[in-house]
């Protein structure tokens, strides 16, 4: 869509769109949220074992965070490539990455919270990433036409959109889960830590 209202001429769409998506993800992200808490639980009753499905809820847990920041990152990412502007996409997400080392290394080895420091380094990260990206688009002159502040239309023709983002969202999810679906069935086997572990390197 941001796409279609950049070659239209139409501008002022792209923020709109950019922002209804926010709006329209950020809800989304809620229910994954809750998911996430009880992840743990949720794979006991998958039967996976105890250990594995314990520590891979509390990874969960501490990757919360960075559920609302990594949909806010994916809306600020394609409303920028719809404008053809990749450069500060690249820059910011190099920013990010050397950050993602420097607080990786201190809260998994420093503060040494292992791999709960990984997932809140990540989390953090997809947070710095969106807010360089944010202070891009409001300062860069070469927004002014597409992005014009927040607007009430945002909170408009969200069934249209929803039209085609369900599928486009299925389509993805029937991909990642047909992995994931591999590695439980995995943690089934006679030794679920070394047949996830290798489920999860290939």
């Amino acid at each position: 869509l941001c796409g279609q209202a950049f070659g239209a001429g139409q501008y002022h769409l792209l923020g709109i769109y950019k922002q209804r998506t926010m709006l329209l993800l950020t809800a989304a992200s809620i229910p994954v949220a809750i998911i996430w808490f009880y992840t743990g639980q949720i794979m006991l009753l998958f039967g996976q074992d105890p250990e594995i499905a314990m520590e891979a809820g509390t990874y969960a847990r501490w990757m919360i965070p960075g559920l609302f920041g990594y949909g806010l990152l994916q809306c600020h990412v394609r409303f920028l490539q719809s404008q053809n502007t990749v450069l500060p996409v690249m820059v910011s997400a190099g920013v990010a990455a050397l950050f993602h080392l420097l607080a990786c290394w201190l809260l998994v080895h420093v503060a040494g919270m292992g791999s709960n420091g990984a997932a809140l380094s990540t989390a953090v990260s997809y947070w710095v990433y969106v807010i360089l990206l944010a202070v891009y688009v409001r300062v860069s002159s070469s927004c002014k036409q597409t992005w014009t502040g927040f607007s009430m239309q945002a909170f408009h023709g969200a069934h249209d959109f929803l039209r085609l983002a369900v599928p486009s969202a299925l389509m993805l999810c029937l991909e990642w889960w047909s992995f994931e679906i591999l590695v439980l069935l995995s943690g089934l086997l006679p030794n679920p830590q070394l047949e996830t572990s290798v489920m999860s390197i290939t």
